[in-house]
């Protein structure tokens, strides 16, 4: 799947201002040139001080001596004396020599001054001319149709910018002014799929086998699909019922997967948080936990009529059934009684929940209104009608009429909520969700990523786990099943196993291992909680000090050769001990999702640049299914039907593929096609699929495989192994905790690739660290980085001109080694773990580093990361009729080892 940068890499070309970056560089290679020749000239002159000093010293020699040394100070640190030809005859009559260069090097250091002072002028000329180009690039369609999504306050206040055309616009505008210009590098220089500011397309490798070819070319019009935000639906949803007069209306169903539990009626209750809706993007937490009512002659009754209805009940009539059954009690009495079931969830409302499935989650939703049949849904699902047009329409819209149609939309939707009951309506920021096809044909040759690179992929896939985060929480519930059920032992209450697990053990030890330090401040590593003994967990600790040992030779041999400019190569042997190691620990299937980008540069050797892995199944594309599917009943199966039959060719033998959903949809991000045979239905939760398809968590029990080492999940039914399946971008450690749970028996990882965690800083200088580039073969793991705490950054002098901030920052660049272009992360001490975005910096650019310097606030504790952009702008292989793209590429690879033995052979009770 490619990620195209909505504008080319010319774009932001304009801001650079290349007349001054001049001007800086030739200033900063005299002072360096001075500061030479100055130290030189001091020694000289220390020999004519040394020459005044001494017995008989004559009476003017005490002043003379004091002028060579005030001389020799000023020359040392490269400053001009208050009389330069005072100086050089004092100088020259004790040296000629030395009198003649001190004049040459006066000479040259007035002229370095008059070099400084045309910077004012040159550099407020060229800024014009970047406020210009900035101006231009803001206008453009891709970057303002992205904006009016990302940053809606930003798009209103950007007409005012645009129109001003002051040379030096005032304080408020310069604000607009940073924010724009971030947003412009985003959509210029960054690959995060995001409405028009980051298209998207499927492509191919294909062609002969030797082909390295990666020159790519997007389609000139790209085209654009929109949903609404589903959690405008969830909060609709929770209006009409917590509404007493609409609820009634609203059919009924018992909680799924409840239980009797000696007197008790035991369930999954779903507790839902909602999300903060003043964020960008924003999404409700739901929290799964065993809730337990006690029973009682009415709820034993209300359980078997309840359950015995293959009609829909609508809430009214349990309402009337309970009136009936108590007809001492008031109609009111019972409604309470009812209502408390609902938010108890020992009740629950499927109709209005969203589908993972749903290709129109708002049409799914008016349909699902109109079919209650009554007058208040009717009218609701009448002014959803609106919310559709506007949809509709905004694929086509330009900026003018996206901007009222987002208008429209707000104005429509606070209206159903007034319509549902809501006294002080209230939206989430995001209404729309949009992605954008590139279109083109995206073909590049096979060995982009087979031969020497796929050998090195694939090398660098075996330490991964060596990360995943998950990994010791699968090794832990391996110990706990076996300590509780005994090796090659069983359980069939799944649901009882993860409340046990979470329960006696699992909570305490994620509460108790959030505070561990991989590494200590020695830089030593730190053995994960090993509370069962496990030599599983040794051996993952055995493995993680190999490899971070011989990340420390690696780096300490760096250290010894002192090329700072150079790179580490990861050797092979290393590698291959490491995943060697590993293979114990790890699956036999495993399924793997990298993110790469190509360089190509004209001239230099190909890279493939390794920017974020994930384990599970089909995460490049199962979020962009919508575009490729068709639409209706009689649709052909698109993009999530190759996708699906793709799956279904790599399952394991004598396995099947289950889908878990994660509970109630509450993100856009978790919609996609269905890519699946099967879905694992927990309790709480309704299918989406046919029945048949269904596998329900009673139909499911747990065995341990004591050759494989490792726990299998089967289903009962199907007699197979399931395999569980998330197809969602929510991250999996947000999600419920059954589902989560699950995913521990899956192939699904999160391996945040940090090869230097624990392997100390060089020495710093001047209050910088850097890391050299890391890669194995032509793949690079790591880009070159340089670390700073923010406090030891260029900073505007109070009365000096914005040029000399600018020539501030180029000096720094310089006397550290950064390249023109890099991208940044601010760190900053009250950050959350997520952390920040990295944002693009140009040392060119004026306008790049007053953005970038708005970002840093300086506070204690603040720490910079830099690092090389890589590929540079020589090296994009991606182009159209605008110019070069950045471009990434979201790829999946397989890895299927046999397993120790052939897996038994289960008759299934039903085709598969």
């Amino acid at each position: 799947m490619l990620r195209a940068a909505g504008l080319p890499v010319e774009t932001v070309h304009g801001l650079r201002c290349p007349r001054t970056s001049r001007w800086a560089d030739d200033v900063l290679a005299e002072e360096e040139r001075l500061t030479a020749a100055g130290a030189a000239l001091s020694d000289l002159l220390h020999t004519l001080v040394a020459a005044t000093t001494g017995p008989g010293e004559a009476p003017g020699d005490a002043a003379v001596r004091r002028g060579l040394i005030n001389l020799r100070r000023q020359i040392f640190n490269n400053r001009l004396p208050a009389d330069p030809r005072a100086a050089v005859d004092l100088v020259t009559r004790r040296d000629p020599d030395t009198g003649r260069r001190t004049a040459e090097w006066l000479h040259d250091r007035a002229r370095l001054d008059a070099l400084r002072a045309t910077g004012a002028e040159l550099f407020a000329g060229e800024l014009r001319e970047s406020r210009r180009a900035l101006r231009e690039a803001l206008a453009d369609d891709r970057l303002r149709l992205g904006l009016l999504l990302a940053s809606p306050a930003l798009d209103g206040r950007l007409d005012a910018y645009l129109r001003d055309t002051a040379p030096r616009p005032n304080n408020r505008l310069r604000k607009i002014e940073r924010s724009a210009v971030t947003y412009l590098y985003r959509t210029a220089c960054k690959t995060s799929p995001f409405s028009t500011l980051t298209g998207i397309g499927p492509g191919t490798f294909a062609g002969d086998p030797a082909d390295d070819g990666a020159a790519l070319r997007t389609g000139e019009d790209w085209v654009s699909r929109v949903r609404l935000n589903v959690v405008v639906l969830n909060r609709l949803t929770e209006l009409i019922t917590a509404d007493p007069v609409r609820r009634q209306d609203l059919p009924v169903v018992l909680s799924p997967g409840w239980e009797r539990d000696a007197g008790r009626i035991r369930y999954v209750r779903q507790v839902t948080t909602a999300g903060d809706d003043s964020a960008a993007v924003t999404f409700d937490a739901v929290r799964d936990r065993f809730f337990y009512l006690r029973s009682s002659g009415t709820l034993e009754r209300l359980l078997e009529w309840l359950g015995g209805r293959t009609a829909p009940v609508r809430h009214r009539e349990l309402v009337d059934w309970l009136e009936e059954e108590h007809q001492d009690a008031g109609r009111e009495e019972c409604d309470r009684y009812a209502s408390a079931l609902l938010d108890l969830g020992m009740v629950q409302v499927p109709l209005l929940r969203t589908d993972v499935h749903s290709g129109d989650p708002l049409a799914a939703y008016q349909e699902a209104l109109r079919s209650l049949g009554v007058a208040w849904a009717d009218r609701l699902a009448g002014l959803l009608d609106g919310t559709a047009v506007c949809l509709a329409r905004w694929p086509r819209a330009g900026l003018a009429e996206r901007r009222t149609l987002l208008d429209t939309l707000r104005g429509r939707l606070l209206e159903a909520q007034r319509e549902s009951g809501a006294a002080t309506p209230a939206l989430p920021q995001t209404l729309v969700y949009e992605d954008v096809d590139t279109g083109g044909d995206l073909r590049c040759g096979p060995a982009v990523l087979g031969g020497e690179t796929g050998r090195a992929l694939r090398a660098v896939e075996g330490v991964l786990p060596l990360f995943d985060l998950t990994l010791p929480q699968r090794i832990t519930l391996l110990g706990f099943f076996v300590a509780r059920y005994g090796r090659g032992g069983r359980c069939d209450d799944l649901l009882g196993l993860i409340h046990d697990f979470h329960e006696d053990f699992f909570d305490q030890y994620v509460s108790f291992t959030a505070k561990r330090r991989s590494f200590d401040e020695d830089g030593a590593y730190v053995p994960e909680e090993n509370w069962l003994g496990q030599s599983e967990m040794k051996t993952l600790d055995r493995a993680r000090r190999r490899f971070h040992d011989g990340m420390r030779e690696l780096w300490e041999g760096y250290g010894r050769r002192g090329d700072e400019a150079g790179e580490i190569e990861l050797p092979g042997p290393l590698l291959d001990d490491t995943a060697a190691e590993l293979r114990t620990v790890t699956g036999d299937f495993t399924p793997q999702s990298h993110h790469v980008q190509l360089s190509r540069p004209a001239g230099g050797p190909p890279l493939v640049v390794l920017n974020k892995s994930y384990g599970g199944l089909a995460f490049p594309f199962s979020r962009f299914t919508h575009l490729y599917d068709g639409s209706g009943p009689d649709a052909a199966p698109g993009f999530s039907g190759v996708l699906r039959e793709e799956i279904a060719a790599r399952r394991p033998d004598g396995a099947v593929f289950a889908e878990i959903t994660g509970g109630p949809v509450t993100t856009n991000l978790n919609l996609h096609g269905r890519l699946t045979g099967h879905q694992i239905v927990c309790p709480g939760e309704t299918g989406s699929v046919p029945e048949e398809d269904r596998i329900h968590l009673d139909d499911l029990h747990v065995e341990h495989d004591e050759r494989a080492g490792r726990l299998v999940l089967r289903s009962d039914r199907l007699g197979r192994e399931v395999v569980p399946v998330y197809l969602g971008y929510l991250v999996p450690l947000a999600l419920p905790e059954i589902p989560r749970t699950l995913l521990l028996l899956s192939p699904s990882t999160m391996a945040p690739f940090d090869l230097w965690a624990g392997v100390p800083e060089g020495e710093a200088r001047d209050g910088v660290t850097r890391r050299p580039r890391v890669r194995h073969g032509n793949l690079v793991v790591g880009r070159r980085s340089w670390t700073a705490d923010a406090g030891v950054l260029p900073v505007p002098r109070h009365g000096s001109g914005e040029e000399e901030h600018f020539l501030g920052w180029r000096r720094w660049q310089r006397a550290h080694g950064l390249p023109d272009r890099c991208f940044a992360t601010v760190a900053h001490p009250d950050q959350g773990p997520v952390g920040a975005k990295p944002v693009h910096v140009d040392f060119d650019s004026p306008l790049s580093l007053a953005a970038f310097d708005a970002l840093l606030e300086r506070r204690p504790g603040t720490r910079v990361a830099f690092r090389e952009m890589l590929p540079a702008e020589n090296g994009l292989h991606l182009t159209s009729r605008r110019g070069r793209h950045v471009a990434e590429l979201a790829v999946e690879t397989f890895t299927t080892r046999r397993p120790p033995h052939p897996d038994r052979e289960v008759a299934p009770s039903c085709p598969n």
